[in-house]
Order: structure tokens, then C-alpha cells, then sequence
């Protein structure tokens, strides 16, 4: 069974940086995952923030973090990261981890990871 654990979620100023985590256990095909990062916010809708293909070729970023926020990923490692730069109050949000393309049309989402953004 695949899962997905993140970390490093934390408090941090505005215009501060944090980095967060997720590491993929139970597959040997984290390689071809497409991982995203989403973010639910209090009382909104979970929306997706970033996401990246397999091999890291081509990656997409919501209009609200672009230019803020890059993510990255170690397959051999399989872990994938989003490093959140410049933060902004708004970012404040839980942050989950996704994979797609498990296969049979299935996904899998980590237990998510709190940021909380605030002076």
C-alpha cells in the first residue's frame, strides 16, 4: 500500500522560507508519479498548488506561488519537496501531498502538514 508522509510544515514569519516534505513508501514506481502539493486553507476548498511529472520535466505552479515557491523532486529517494519562499500570510494553509497515476485510476494523499504563516 502507498504512503505518503510529509514534514517540515512549522510557523513562520511573512517573507519568511520553510520547506516542506513527503516521502513515498510502499512502491517501486514513485518514478512515474505525478506528485503535487495542495493546500487547504480554514473554512476553502483544498486547491492545488504545485504539481511535477515523473521525471521532473515539466511542472506547474498556481498563479497565487509562481515565482514563490518551486517543486522539486529525488526519485531516488522518493521524496518530493516544495520549497515556500517569501511567504505570505495568506499561504497559511495545511499543505497535503499527492501522487496520481497509482494505476486502476487510484491516488493517494499524506495525512498533510500545518504552515502557518504570521508576525
Amino acid at each position: 500500500q502507498v504512503q505518503l508522509v510529509e514534514s517540515g510544515g512549522g510557523l513562520v514569519q511573512p517573507g519568511g522560507s520553510l520547506r516542506v516534505s513527503c516521502v513515498v513508501s510502499g512502491s517501486l514506481f514513485f518514478r512515474i508519479y505525478t506528485m503535487g502539493w495542495y493546500r487547504q486553507a480554514p473554512g476553502k476548498q483544498r486547491e492545488l498548488v504545485a504539481s511535477i511529472t515523473g521525471s521532473g520535466d515539466r511542472n506547474y505552479a498556481d498563479d497565487s506561488v509562481r515565482g514563490r515557491f518551486t517543486i522539486s523532486r529525488d526519485n531516488a529517494e522518493n521524496t518530493v519537496y516544495l520549497q515556500m519562499n517569501s511567504l505570505k500570510l495568506e499561504d497559511t494553509a495545511v499543505y497535503y501531498c499527492h501522487a496520481a497515476g497509482l494505476g486502476l485510476g487510484r491516488d493517494a494523499w499524506g495525512q498533510g502538514t500545518q504552515v502557518t504563516v504570521s508576525s
